[in-house]
């Protein structure tokens, strides 16, 4: 008998989650409160309270071969970095192509999450749930899998800002941010660094009067577009950069970055140099800055009527409102309150999926960590992981030993990340899939690979760490993935093949180098030209000078 499983949420980690459990033999069945699936990435005019919210113009900051799910690669028609509306497009392919719809019961919000009384023997689960229409039911499931995100809770830190009460202004949080109409002709302050802050300064400087980019520690920003116009993520998210020192990545990148623009002048240093404290990903913010149409300013420290001081005791007049980008608060209300544990009563989650807790691992958490690499294969992971547990093929260590390795990791984190909420959330990308990837038998065999296929080995270990890597071998081994390795170059090209270029004639390979060799025949020319034009001007200036005195008795030489 195949064992129950509830999903709570129908959003990109759901959909992964329900396929990860049909594929592991389990039966799962997804709550949605909304009529949709989509989660954050459906956009809606008006944010409703405990629902994610997203801004009208939002691009996704990863490109679409390093974001797609591991077995359905994204259509090679899209473009590399996709709109929400594009996004949520391709989830819509994606469970049709799975058939996904048929588990999932939409218009019903999960109310609670308890366990059985008999849970130390049958690790089963009570949850309560509640249709639109008022109706409660109550269902019995051997595993739970929590998909519901933690951007639904805005933290506003008003309270940390004396003077806000009298503000005759608007303050609001990004969450509630859609558009730059309503901040037309304005002058606007906008709190945090991250990627929203960015986007939504860029996005109002071109409509309001003036904009100001407020930020405690500074950010190194990049752009989505790396050399030879090519996705960024594709370029550095590779095995043999995620090998190389710490110091020299952040050398390198650094040097890089810096290149395209100084970030001490711009005023977007961070105080810590290293490259594990921030990284805004965003094309314009360093040229709205050069134009003028940002003014970057360093944290706030409180409001003075219609004007605002911040940390260098300038105060900037007459502010009509002030955006709070200031992230979210983790929120489960539905789960067990003995599971928020942790040291600042955040969730404390071995590999961030398991509570360690709990005397049987039937319930894990998905999404809950951040990375400098997309998300949404780390959520795939996870749940292929959290599934095989859940079905009994892997085991976790004992709760001592979980424990242990959480707090090894927290204290290894906090000497990189000064927050201790972010600390206990961030991962390295690469190992942090490797990690649940080995535990499968999924992760690559490099060695075999170049011992036996050297033309695929070389591009898993030199080239973008794509997700179909991890469909290579093992459970879920998918067919398609070799060749989705060998032509994921040709899917980045593919959308931008809308104008046809004429290709040098094969036939005549001298035309390749006919460029250099205009540009040196050119430069051969021009220098002969110099060069006879020189000569003509020193035998003139010599036969002229023959026919007059010369000065003081002096005959003027040119000089070569």
């Amino acid at each position: 008998m195949s064992r129950r499983v509830c999903v709570i949420g129908a959003g990109a980690s759901g959909l992964t989650t329900i396929k990860g459990c049909l594929e592991e033999g389990l039966e799962p069945t997804c709550f949605e409160s909304s009529d949709d699936i989509g989660g954050l990435w459906r956009f809606k005019e008006t944010p409703e309270p405990g629902r994610a919210s997203i801004y009208r113009s939002l691009v996704v900051n990863t490109s679409k071969e390093m974001m797609c799910f591991s077995d359905f690669p994204m259509p090679p028609e899209y473009p590399n970095y996709m709109t929400h509306s594009q996004l949520l497009q391709y989830f819509r392919l994606y469970a049709q192509h799975f058939d996904l719809l048929r588990h999932i019961i939409f218009r019903t919000s999960v109310q609670s999450v308890r366990q059985q009384p008999d849970f130390s023997h049958s690790g089963q689960w009570e949850v309560v749930t509640k249709h639109r229409d008022g109706r409660e039911d109550t269902h019995i499931f051997d595993g739970v899998l929590v998909c519901s995100g933690h951007f639904t809770h805005p933290f506003l830190p008003l309270a940390q800002f004396p003077g806000h009460e009298s503000f005759p202004g608007r303050c609001l949080h990004s969450w509630e941010y859609k558009d730059a109409e309503a901040f037309r002709g304005k002058r606007v302050v906008v709190i945090g660094i991250g990627n929203s802050g960015g986007d939504i300064a860029v996005e109002i400087s071109r409509a309001a009067e003036k904009t100001f980019l407020s930020t405690r520690e500074g950010s190194w920003v990049a752009a989505r577009m790396s050399s030879n116009g090519l996705p960024l993520d594709m370029k550095v998210l590779t095995r043999f950069v995620a090998v190389l020192p710490r110091w020299l990545l952040n050398w390198l990148a650094h040097r890089t970055l810096n290149k395209r623009f100084d970030h001490r002048l711009y005023g977007l240093q961070p105080s810590d140099r290293s490259m594990d404290q921030r990284l805004l990903i965003n094309d314009d913010l360093p040229g709205r800055i050069l134009q003028g149409g940002i003014v970057m300013k360093p944290n706030l420290t409180e409001f003075k009527g219609s004007g605002l001081q911040f940390q260098d005791g300038t105060i900037e007049e007459d502010i009509d409102a002030v955006i709070f980008c200031t992230g979210y608060r983790s929120n489960f209300p539905f789960l067990p309150q003995s599971l928020w544990s942790g040291p600042e009563g955040e969730l404390t989650l071995y590999r961030r999926v398991f509570p360690p807790s709990l005397e049987c691992p039937t319930l894990a958490v998905i999404g809950m960590f951040q990375s400098k690499g997309p998300i949404f294969p780390g959520m795939e992971m996870q749940v292929r992981w959290a599934a095989r547990v859940m079905a009994g093929l892997n085991q976790l260590p004992p709760p001592e030993k979980m424990l242990s390795i959480i707090e090894m990791e927290r204290k290894r984190n906090m000497k990189r990340y000064q927050c201790p909420i972010q600390a206990a959330l961030k991962v390295d990308w690469i190992p942090y899939l490797d990690s649940m990837a080995k535990e499968i038998g999924v992760r690559p065999n490099l060695a075999w690979l170049l011992l036996t296929e050297p033309g695929l080995g070389l591009r898993v270990l030199f080239g973008p760490c794509t997700p179909y890597q991890y469909r290579l071998r093992g459970p879920g081994q998918w067919d398609g993935a070799r060749q989705a390795i060998l032509t994921q170059w040709e899917r980045v090209a593919q959308p931008f093949k809308t104008r046809l270029v004429p290709e040098p004639d094969p036939d005549r390979p001298w035309a390749l180098l006919s460029p250099w060799l205009i540009t040196l025949g050119g430069a051969a020319v021009l220098l002969v030209v110099v060069l006879s034009q020189c000569q003509l001007n020193c035998s003139l200036h010599d036969t002229l000078q023959q026919g007059f005195p010369t000065f003081l008795g002096m005959k003027a030489t040119c000089k070569k």
